[in-house]
C-alpha cells in the first residue's frame, strides 16, 4: 500500500481494520486506533515527531496532521495527539495539537501548536484555533481566532457518537470494496 510510507526507518503502526484510501499519505511514527478512517487526500505526516491516532476516529477529505519539530525555537516540539471518536472534518488543517475524545473538528478548521481540545468539544467549521488555546469541555468554539460561543446541547453530545460510528460503518463498506 504506497499510501502508508516508511520514514526514516519508521512505519506507521496499524489498529485492526483501519481504511486507508490509496490516495492518502500516511507517513513516519504514526500510529493510528482500531477502526479509524484515513479520506481521500489526507496527508498524516509524522516525519519528525510522533503522530497518534485513537480508534474509530475519522480523518476526512483534504485533510492534513502534522507536528512542530523539537529545535532551537521550540526545545520540545509539539507532537500531535488525537483521542476516540474524533470526526476530522474535510480539509481540517491540525498542527502539533492535542485532540481529547468526541471531537468534531469542523470543515476548513485549524488547530494550531500547543492548543488542547478537550473531550465533547465543538470546533465549527473554518474555525482558526490559535497555538497554546484551551479549549474547555461541553462547548462550540467558532471564530477566527475561536471564541467560546455556546454550551452544546444534548443532541450535538450525541452526534459525536454518532458521527464516528457512521464512519466505522462507512469504512467497512469500503474495506470490502478494496
Amino acid at each position: 500500500m504506497m499510501a502508508v510510507r516508511t520514514y526514516q526507518d519508521k512505519t506507521p503502526v496499524l489498529g485492526e481494520r483501519v481504511f486507508i484510501d490509496e490516495t492518502a499519505v500516511v507517513l513516519g511514527d504514526v500510529k493510528i486506533g482500531t477502526d479509524s478512517s484515513i479520506w481521500p487526500c489526507a496527508v498524516i505526516r509524522g516525519d519528525m515527531h510522533e503522530i497518534r491516532i485513537g480508534e474509530r476516529t475519522s480523518v476526512q477529505d483534504g485533510s492534513v496532521l502534522h507536528i512542530t519539530h523539537a529545535g532551537p525555537y521550540n526545545k520540545d516540539g509539539w507532537p500531535l495527539h488525537i483521542g476516540n471518536d474524533v470526526t476530522i472534518g474535510h480539509n481540517a488543517t491540525l498542527h502539533g495539537c492535542t485532540i481529547h475524545d468526541r471531537v468534531l473538528i469542523g470543515l476548513g478548521a485549524i488547530v494550531m501548536d500547543g492548543a488542547v481540545v478537550e473531550s465533547e468539544v465543538l470546533v465549527a467549521a473554518g474555525a482558526m484555533v490559535p497555538p497554546k488555546a484551551h479549549l474547555e469541555s461541553g462547548f462550540v468554539y467558532k471564530g477566527n481566532p475561536a471564541k467560546k460561543a455556546r454550551p452544546l446541547t444534548d443532541k450535538e453530545r450525541d452526534f459525536f457518537l454518532y458521527s464516528s460510528s457512521n464512519y466505522v460503518t462507512l469504512k467497512d463498506k469500503h474495506r470490502v470494496e478494496q
